[in-house]
C-alpha cells in the first residue's frame, strides 16, 4: 500500500494552465525557498540582522543558487551538454547542490561584508533555514523522478519511478553492477527502487528541528553553523551508500567526499571554538 501510493506521487507536471506547465520540481524548489526564508527571517529579526537582510540574502540564494547547482550539473554532464545544450541548460532538473550552496555562500559572504554584519552570526542565523530548505526541495526530486532516487528495494516503501523524467532504464546505463542483475542488461522501468529524496526529506526536517532547538543556547557565533555542516555533511554521506551516483575515489561519490571535507571544517570549527570562551548575546 504504501509502495503503491507513494509511486503515485512521482508526477514531473503537475497540472497545465493553456500551453503552460507547472513542474513539481520546480513548485517545490520555490516552497523550499520559501520556507527557508521564513526561518531565516525569523532568526535574523532575532539577532537583530534585519527582516530586509534576510530577504536579500533569499534572493541572492535562489539565483546563484540555481546558477551554481545548474552550472555543476553540466561540468559533470560536459558530453551530454555538448551534444545538446540548449535542452541541457534549459531543463527543469539537473541541478547539483554542492554548486548551487558554494556560489549561493560566496555571495551572501559578499554581502554580508557589504552590510559590515559579523558572518559567523549570519551563518549561524542561516542554519536551520538551509536545512530547513534543502529537505523541502528534495521533495521535487522524489515527485519528478529526476534520477536521484536510489538502488533497487524489496522494502515496502519501494517506488516506481518509471513516469519519473528519469525512468531507471536510462538512470541506470553505466552501472554494470545493477545492470548485470537484470536480463538483457536493461533495468526495468518498474523496478521499485529507495526513494532516497524522501529520506533526505525527513533528514532534512529532524536536522532543521535539532538547530532550531539549539539556536538560542549554542554560543559563541560560528558554532551552531559548524553543527550544522556536521550534521548536513553526515546526512549526504550516509544517504549516498544507497544512491545513484557515480563512485570516483576509494569507492565514494562526489557528493560523499564533499561531504567529508564538510564533516571535517565543522569538527575543526567545533574544536575551535570550545577553546573560545562561551559569548553573552542573542
Amino acid at each position: 500500500m504504501l509502495s503503491e501510493f507513494l509511486s503515485k506521487t512521482v508526477m514531473p507536471v503537475l497540472f497545465k494552465v493553456g500551453p503552460f506547465s507547472v513542474y513539481s520540481y520546480g513548485l517545490m524548489m520555490g516552497i523550499g525557498f520559501l520556507a527557508a526564508n521564513y526561518a531565516a527571517v525569523k532568526e535574523f529579526e532575532r539577532k537583530g540582522l534585519g527582516a530586509n537582510f534576510a530577504n536579500q540574502v533569499t534572493i541572492l540564494a535562489v539565483v546563484f543558487g540555481i546558477a551554481g547547482a545548474k552550472i555543476l550539473s553540466l561540468i559533470e554532464n560536459w558530453g551530454d551538454f555538448l551534444r545538446d545544450p540548449i535542452a541541457m541548460t534549459f531543463s527543469p532538473g539537473g541541478l547539483t547542490w554542492y554548486g548551487g550552496f558554494v556560489l549561493a555562500a560566496i555571495m551572501i559572504l559578499w554581502a554580508a561584508h557589504r552590510k559590515k554584519f559579523k558572518m559567523s552570526k549570519v551563518a549561524d542565523g542561516l542554519a536551520p533555514a538551509l536545512m530547513l530548505g534543502y529537505g523541502v526541495a528534495r521533495l521535487g526530486c522524489h515527485f519528478s523522478g529526476d534520477g536521484d532516487y536510489g538502488m533497487p528495494t524489496n522494502l515496502p516503501w519501494g517506488v516506481n519511478y518509471s513516469h519519473g523524467i528519469v525512468p531507471p532504464s536510462i538512470a541506470f546505463r553505466g552501472f554494470p553492477h545493477i545492470e548485470d542483475m537484470f536480463p538483457g542488461g536493461i533495468v526495468p522501468n518498474n523496478t521499485l527502487l529507495h526513494p532516497t529524496p524522501i529520506y533526505e526529506f525527513i533528514a532534512g526536517v529532524l536536522i532543521f528541528y535539532v538547530l532550531w532547538k539549539l539556536r538560542k543556547r549554542v554560543k559563541p557565533d560560528g558554532k551552531l553553523f559548524m553543527i550544522y555542516l556536521i550534521l548536513a555533511g553526515l546526512e549526504r554521506f550516509l544517504v549516498e551508500f544507497i544512491r545513484l551516483n557515480p563512485r570516483l575515489l576509494f569507492g565514494l561519490s562526489e557528493a560523499q567526499l564533499v561531504a567529508v571535507v564538510l564533516i571535517i571544517i565543522g569538527t575543526g570549527g567545533l574544536v575551535y571554538f570550545n577553546r573560545k570562551p562561551a559569548a553573552t548575546g542573542k
